[in-house]
């Protein structure tokens, strides 16, 4: 009987898991609804107040999200207001919802990517996982890897959709 091999295991293929880069922590959104008048303007003397007497303690070490849910007359400025009070508490502050959060977190983690590991050889994004992995971090590994790798596949090593080949 002849040894079972794992070619897949031997194999120079690189699996990139985006799960690897995601950015543990708690997140949490500040939304500027509760802060309007009516759900439509935003007041600016009850706005000052109302962030001056907030306990931004709430947010310590958090990413955090700042954005309206619903669509109404919010000024810019407002979402810059609510960050000098996150900056200095909270880990992350993203002026956006929690999607762009999540796409900020990812395109800071993805930084750390080291392109030379990846030169000339063929690469699988996997696909599966059990964190919420945006679709923006796969263009974005994308974007990184087409340069440099010799192919990219995405899904497990053992069954994959090819994606790319260099010539």
């Amino acid at each position: 009987m002849s040894e079972i091999v794992n070619r897949v295991a031997n194999s120079p293929i690189i699996t990139v898991d985006l799960e690897e880069y995601y950015t543990s922590g708690e997140r949490s959104v500040f939304d500027l609804k509760g802060y309007l008048f009516q759900e439509l303007v935003l007041k600016e003397l009850d706005f000052r107040k109302a962030l001056k007497e907030l306990d931004w303690e709430q947010f310590r070490d958090k990413h955090v999200a700042v954005f309206c849910s619903v669509d109404a007359i919010v000024p810019t400025w407002a979402f810059m207001l609510v960050s000098t009070y996150l900056e200095g508490v909270a880990k992350t502050v993203v002026l956006g919802n929690e999607e762009a959060l999540e796409q900020f977190l990812y395109q800071e983690a993805l930084q750390k990517l080291n392109p030379s590991d990846f030169e000339g050889r063929p690469v699988v994004v996997k696909g599966c996982g059990d964190l919420p992995v945006p679709l923006f971090a796969y263009g974005e590994v994308v974007r990184k890897l087409k340069p440099i790798a010799k192919s990219i596949m995405y899904g497990e090593p053992c069954s994959t959709v090819p994606l790319y080949k260099r010539r």
